[in-house]
């Protein structure tokens, strides 16, 4: 009998899941959007047991589309937004704060601290990161703090963290597990990246107690089967990635100077580096990318924390769209962005600036100035970040870019794919299958079964639907980044206290 493989990705702004076949085609595909909360003004949270309804549901139903029953399912891949930070009780299962989400920023100021303390040497040499609000490491302490008898109950043993993976493993198996990955482990700032395991010293500084961490375990294995009748079947848990090291794997960028870029909520660059973790001099973060059946793997990355969320903002905040596939045509709508840059650092600058301060600004406007230039300029922001990542991921590499492979839901806009080209001087690379972090999950859980032998055969399965080349001068080129620049630095430290 035939079967098939159902990754669940996890994203920021909704659930989803997807029924691939050997072939890499999607079969069956379900989604659903959830609540975004911002209790104030930097802050953003999500309920998490909305996470783990919705995504229940949409499992289901993407079987269901499918014709398929869970029976029919091999196994199950799980890709998530990674530094989203969820504790919960151990015994009723219940969370005891709101998710706070990767782009929430009510912890800056501890980052401050701990680097007026001269820490984050110690922090970016252990784990591979900066010292920032991004990631889970103090958004965990911040719970424990604020959380009335939280810290006491969490040294008792009481208390379970997770990034979202683990929260639905656990869900999943009833919480039979309560395990996490290295590429999910290494976003935490407690994770040491060099000897693969939670660090003593960073749980110290941090206050973490070791008794609320998961189980760090490989990135495609057989960890439980779901419980009772969620699926109708007891089926394998076979795999695990943060969403960007899923699309990574997805695009099979699994030689060393391979290079993705995943366009979603926000815009996330990795390039593969092999068995090794590169130091970067350019803000860039070392990050693991998977580990399966041999050495850890790993990767040089820049996060850029809006990009598809500025396109949601037009359509949401400004009502300038009615939906976000509207955008292109009112991109188009001008000739050029008429002297008009948007800087979306609503959540402050991720790499390679780091600077949790910035705020948002649109920057040129004149009377002339019209929707299909702010439209024009939310697109063209996505690709302006985009080259600053790269600029300094080929510096760090020592190795100019030929080739950038491409995924997320933007993807699909042609307008910002070839200004990207342009813009980057090097061919944009779109995949047959864009839905490439779901089918990285998808191939780890499929290899830890046997539903495909190794990475020779899923090799085999990538091809490209389009490649975008350079068209634009240059100078050209270079004018309109030089002209980002200005917009960009004067965005910097806005909501400095």
């Amino acid at each position: 009998m035939m079967s098939f493989i159902l990754a669940l990705d996890q994203g920021t702004t909704s659930s989803r899941a997807l029924v691939f076949d050997h072939d890499g085609n999607v079969r069956g595909l379900a989604q659903k959007e959830f609540r975004q909360m911002y209790p104030q003004p930097g802050l953003v949270e999500h309920d998490a047991k909305e996470i783990w309804a919705s995504q229940l549901g949409v499992a289901v139903e993407a079987i269901a589309r499918a014709g398929l029953t869970a029976a029919d399912i091999a196994a199950i891949g799980i890709a998530n937004q990674r530094e989203t930070t969820i504790v919960w009780n151990r015994r009723s299962g219940r969370p005891i704060h709101n998710a706070i989400v990767w782009q929430d920023r009510r912890t800056a100021g501890e980052c401050d601290r701990l680097k007026a303390e001269g820490y984050e040497p110690l922090f970016r040499s252990r784990t591979g990161l900066v010292l920032d609000a991004y990631f889970s490491g103090t958004k965990l302490a911040w719970i424990l703090d604020h959380v009335p008898g939280a810290r006491a109950q969490a040294e008792s043993g009481e208390l379970a963290f997770g990034t979202v993976d683990s929260w639905l493993v656990w869900n999943l198996t009833r919480g039979e597990r309560h395990v996490t990955d290295p590429s999910n482990a290494s976003r935490t700032l407690l994770y040491n990246i060099h000897t693969g395991g939670w660090d003593p010293e960073l749980l110290e500084i941090l206050r973490i107690p070791a008794a609320l961490l998961p189980e760090v375990v490989a990135s495609s294995q057989v960890y439980g089967e779901t419980a009772g009748n969620f699926l109708a079947a007891r089926v394998p848990i076979a795999g695990i990635a943060g969403d960007q090291q899923a699309a990574l794997f997805g695009q099979l960028c699994d030689r060393p100077g391979m290079v993705k870029n995943t366009y979603g909520t926000g815009c996330f660059m990795l390039m593969h580096t092999g068995d090794r973790p590169v130091v970067s001099g350019r803000n860039l973060i070392s990050t693991v990318a998977c580990r399966s059946d041999g050495p850890t793997q790993y990767a040089l990355e820049g996060s850029v924390f809006v990009a598809g969320a500025a396109v949601q903002w037009l359509r949401d905040g400004l009502s300038i769209i009615r939906s976000s596939g509207e955008v292109e045509a009112l991109a188009a709508s001008v000739p050029d962005n008429g002297g008009v840059y948007l800087v979306p650092a609503f959540a402050g600058l991720g790499a390679p600036h780091w600077d949790p301060y910035a705020r948002g600004a649109l920057f040129g406007l004149t009377r002339g100035s019209n929707a299909g230039h702010i439209a024009r300029a939310t697109l063209e922001s996505i690709a302006f970040q985009t080259a600053d990542l790269l600029e300094a991921m080929e510096a760090d590499s020592a190795t100019p870019l030929a080739e950038l492979r491409v995924d997320g839901g933007a993807t699909s806009n042609d307008l910002l794919m070839q200004f990207q080209a342009d813009l980057l001087g090097c061919t944009v690379v779109r995949p047959r299958v864009r839905e490439t972090t779901a089918l990285g999950v998808a191939y780890l859980a499929g290899l830890a079964v046997g539903y495909w032998r190794d990475r020779d055969e899923i090799g085999r399965i990538w091809q490209a639907e389009r490649t975008f080349t350079p068209a634009m001068e240059r100078g050209r080129a270079e004018e309109l980044r030089h002209r980002w620049n200005r917009a960009l630095e004067r965005t910097k430290g806005w909501d400095q206290p």
